[in-house]
C-alpha cells in the first residue's frame, strides 16, 4: 500500500466524527472522497489503513470512531400542532403541521409536542410572535410555569400559571408584558393544563 498522509488521516476522522453528529450517520467513501478531492478507490484505502493502525474501526464496510462514543444521537419525535395565542383567546388548532425530532439530551424524554408562539403577551419571558414553544404534556403544573391551558369553552392561551386567587378562589393566567397589558390576569374556574412550556425555540 502507498504512503498515507498521517495528516490527512487525522482530517478524515475528525470529518467522520463532525458529520456523524450533524447527519446522526456515518458518511459513505463516495463523501469522503468528495470532501477531500481524492479517488473514491483513495478514501476506501485510507480508512482500511486507518483501521490497521487503530484510528477508528472499518470492519465490514462499517464505520465507528472514537468521537461516536462521546456523541450522544437519542432523538425523539415531537409533532407541530399549529399555534397558541400569546394575547387574547383564540379558539384551539389541533391540525398537525409536521413532526420533527429533537435530540433528548436537550429537551428530555416523555409526551412532547410544540405549537407557534403568536401575539405579544408574553415578551416579559423572552417569547416573541413566531417562536416556537416545546410543550411537556406529562409535567405537573405549579406556580409560575409558562402552561398552554384552556378556559371553560375549551379556548387555549399561552399564559404563565399564577396560583390560585384568595380571594376569587379561581386559577390565575398572567400576561407577561406588563407595557402593553398591566396587570391583566385571565381568571378559570379550574386550571385545565395541555402541558408546560419546556423550551422555547427563537424563530431568529
Amino acid at each position: 500500500m502507498r504512503h498515507k498522509d498521517p495528516e490527512l488521516m487525522k482530517q478524515i476522522n475528525a470529518y467522520i466524527g463532525e458529520f456523524y453528529a450533524e447527519s446522526d450517520r456515518t458518511p459513505s467513501t463516495t463523501e469522503i472522497a468528495r470532501r477531500f478531492g481524492i479517488a473514491r478507490s483513495t478514501s476506501q484505502d485510507y480508512l482500511v489503513e486507518m483501521n490497521r493502525r487503530g484510528m477508528l474501526s472499518y470492519a465490514g464496510g462499517v464505520l465507528q470512531v472514537g468521537q461516536m462514543d462521546k456523541i450522544r444521537n437519542r432523538r425523539a419525535r415531537v409533532p407541530l400542532v399549529g399555534s397558541v395565542p400569546c394575547g387574547e383567546l383564540s379558539f384551539e388548532e389541533e391540525n398537525v403541521e409536521c413532526v420533527t425530532s429533537l435530540p433528548t439530551e436537550i429537551f428530555g424524554d416523555g409526551q412532547l409536542y410544540m405549537l407557534h408562539a403568536s401575539g405579544d403577551s408574553m415578551e416579559d419571558e423572552g417569547i416573541e410572535d413566531g417562536d416556537l414553544v416545546v410543550v411537556r404534556m406529562d409535567a405537573e403544573p405549579r406556580k409560575g410555569d409558562l402552561v398552554i391551558a384552556l378556559d371553560a369553552d375549551r379556548r387555549n392561551t399561552l399564559k404563565k400559571y399564577g396560583g390560585t386567587d384568595k380571594t376569587e378562589r379561581r386559577a390565575m393566567l398572567l400576561y407577561c408584558n406588563r407595557r402593553v397589558y398591566g396587570d391583566k390576569v385571565i381568571y378559570v374556574d379550574q386550571l385545565e393544563c395541555q402541558g408546560v412550556v419546556s423550551h422555547v425555540i427563537k424563530k431568529k
